[in-house]
């Protein structure tokens, strides 16, 4: 039907934005890490010696690599997925979805939003524990992107680290928020599924669409011979 085809146009649009937003987020936070010599700055603490910032201390690498990872193990499910549904708006032309992999979507969906949820967290509390570390080590300062133009202590590169730090956790909230949209559009599926508003129609004898109740009633109810 129309109806299902358009809910999964739409749901095959979500997962194209998902693995943009989970591309960006590994790519921001492993270009910040790579920047700051490997150490991954998020709840990261600095200090100033007068003429450049230094490392205090730093977080655990496996922090940064837990944010990579997540981000680029949702952005490989939304491609596959993108794939697939692709080659089936190509080549079947009835498109149906079977129960049970509307409840394995479902709980994809619910174990996707839980790690974005403790990713955009992540984020979103480390830069801001990086951040007050520096406006309140670096005189002068009242923001953390001032904080870009000034000179770190070689080799560290300290360039852009808050904006791609902010693009990270932006993607990573948007990616939560587009999860719970596919979450959505999946339960309402699986709920108008169980109705029959979205399932085509009914197949005929032996799997024929084409015949229909009409043409089938003379051979089951045949007149009775006389005896």
């Amino acid at each position: 039907m129309a109806l299902a085809r358009l809910l999964l146009l739409l749901e095959l649009c979500l997962y194209a934005a998902c693995f943009v937003c989970g591309i960006v987020t590994a790519a921001t936070t492993t270009l910040v890490q790579g920047n700051f010599g490997g150490h991954c700055m998020l709840y990261g603490l600095v200090s100033y010696n007068g003429s450049a910032i230094s490392i205090q201390s730093s977080s655990s690498a496996s922090l940064c690599y837990f944010v990579s990872a997540i981000s680029v193990l949702v952005a490989v499910v939304c491609f596959s997925l993108s794939l697939y549904w692709i080659y089936v708006f190509c080549i079947e032309t009835q498109i149906a979805r079977e129960r049970v992999w509307m409840n394995v979507m479902l709980v994809l969906s619910g174990v996707f939003l839980f790690f974005l949820l403790v990713t955009g967290c992540m984020l979103k509390i480390g830069r801001d524990t990086l951040c007050k570390s520096i406006v309140n080590a670096v005189p002068n300062i009242t923001s953390c992107e001032a904080a870009e133009s000034l000179q770190w202590v070689s080799p560290l590169n300290g360039q852009k680290f808050y904006s791609n730090l902010y693009k990270a956790e932006t993607s990573a909230w948007v990616n939560f928020f587009f999860w719970i949209i596919v979450a959505l559009l999946v339960f309402f599926q699986k709920r108008q599924s169980s109705t029959g508003r979205l399932s085509g129609p009914a197949e005929g004898l032996f799997g024929d669409p084409g015949v229909t109740a009409e043409e089938t009633e003379p051979f089951f109810n045949r007149p009775a011979r006389p005896q």
